[in-house]
């Protein structure tokens, strides 16, 4: 069957935000008594959970109750410095693209997120927009792809979903979607490359990965 629907991640992929989130990071680690990191560091060692990713440069456990904090101080810096986050270089291009449908799924609050997407001139391009469901949620993705092709009605072995994560790899594979991964976002390029997925340095070269799949 061919994949004829592209779900797009928006963090570190169609936003281009690394440095803000870095920065963020930063802010959140030092509240706390915690070590800064660059952003070669934090493409190195991101993941989700992210309180794992947390506990790993504190080299403390972070239990339910502190990383609720955590990720409170978190939001309201990268919030602060939002306004100066651009769309990536060539993600209008690599929209327009597509031939299919394209929908949005990120783990960034929902009733923020929805905004956002119209600020950056993206209104009407995609048949539904999801973000994170939950105040503090640093889990996994794949149970929030699951649902979201569950609203949209369209079976996995149709999607593909262009990422700049391993974690939205394994959420891709979970729903029975493919998955093309970006190396300009949140993971270190050969830590996305070592998956033996398909990994593109352009979003427009992403696409056209995708439409191979």
């Amino acid at each position: 069957m061919a994949r004829t629907h592209l779900v797009w991640d928006w963090n570190g992929t169609l936003l281009d935000d690394l440095s803000l989130v870095v920065s963020s990071t930063n802010h959140t680690f030092a509240a706390v008594g915690g070590r800064s990191v660059d952003s070669d560091e934090h493409r190195r060692l991101f993941r989700r959970p992210v309180a794992e990713f947390y506990a790993e440069i504190l080299e403390r456990a972070v239990d339910a109750a502190e990383f609720k904090e955590l990720d409170r101080i978190f939001h309201e810096a990268y919030r602060v410095g939002l306004t100066t986050a651009s769309l990536a270089a060539d993600a209008e291009a690599a929209i327009k693209a597509w031939p299919g449908s394209q929908s949005l799924l990120s783990m960034w609050f929902h009733d923020e997120l929805v905004p956002a997407v119209r600020t950056y001139g993206l209104a009407g391009v995609f048949t539904r927009i999801d973000g994170r469901p939950t105040e503090v949620d640093g889990g996994l993705k794949a149970g929030h792809l699951a649902r979201h092709l569950a609203e949209l009605g369209i079976s996995g072995d149709r999607v593909v979903l262009i990422g700049d994560s391993l974690d939205d790899a394994e959420a891709a594979e979970a729903a029975g979607a493919a998955c093309v991964l970006y190396t300009g976002g949140f993971t270190d390029p050969a830590r996305l490359r070592a998956s033996g997925r398909p990994v593109a340095d352009r979003l427009v070269d992403a696409v056209r990965l995708a439409e191979a799949l």
